[in-house]
């Protein structure tokens, strides 16, 4: 016999893990989007100074996406 409670924690899991999921890949993407940018900058012309503030934001979202990435896994049980 079906039950709707189990069936209704099996969705909203679900549900995160698709979220989870499209958060990384959105994560993920603009980090590679700006390393992209920056490197086609450099390549024509710009300077490593000019694009330091770029540079400095991508390392920062790198960082607090490790950061994420580890609260997660500290905060999944097994």
């Amino acid at each position: 016999m079906p039950n709707p409670l189990i069936d209704q924690l099996v969705s909203q899991i679900t549900s995160s893990n698709t979220v989870m999921q499209s958060a990384t890949l959105l994560i993920n993407g603009i980090h590679a989007q700006i390393a992209a940018a920056v490197a086609a900058a450099l390549a024509n012309g710009a300077t490593a100074a000019e694009l330091e503030p770029l540079t400095a934001l991508n390392a920062e979202l790198a960082a607090k996406t490790a950061a994420l990435a580890q609260a997660v896994v500290d905060n999944t049980e097994i």
